[in-house]
């Protein structure tokens, strides 16, 4: 009878290891030339279990050069740049569940949304829009999102 309790036991033990074992996240780093080089410590996006984090993009071109001509032209270059990063992780813009926009300037929120609205024109992602007093290479418009399998 102890024998079987034993062997009871040691099924349950590894029946539960090899359960954490297939079901445990892995994370993937993304990384695309389609989109500018991170200018920091920090990945283009991350990848875990059925969740993409998109880190805050600026409106650099994949090429490092930041066009500040407009708000219109920054939010443009951020949104392409997102859409390259959602892509490289093989998800579509239409999964992007949250997004979050900072602006140093929220008079420009209407042309803001103008350009966003091209992005995400059905059923757009839940977001907040903030203002900052900087942000990074004296760009003017920056977002993060968040996107699902």
């Amino acid at each position: 009878m102890e024998n079987k309790i034993q062997k009871i036991g040691l099924f349950i033990s590894l029946s539960v290891l090899l359960f954490a074992f297939i079901t445990k996240s892995k994370r993937e780093i993304i990384l695309t030339k389609s989109a500018y080089a991170p200018i920091g410590p920090y990945s283009q996006a991350i990848k875990t279990g059925h969740m993409l984090y998109v880190s805050g993009q600026i409106a650099m071109t994949p090429q490092g050069k930041l066009d500040t001509t407009s708000i219109e032209v920054e939010c443009k270059q951020v949104l392409e740049n997102i859409k390259a990063i959602i892509e490289a992780s093989g998800l579509k813009m239409d999964q992007v569940v949250k997004a979050t926009i900072y602006t140093t300037d929220l008079k420009k929120f209407n042309q803001i949304n103008e350009v966003y609205k091209t992005y995400f024109s059905i059923d757009p992602p839940a977001r907040e829009t903030i203002q900052v007093a900087a942000l990074p290479k004296g760009a003017h418009v920056e977002i993060s999102v968040m996107a699902e399998e």
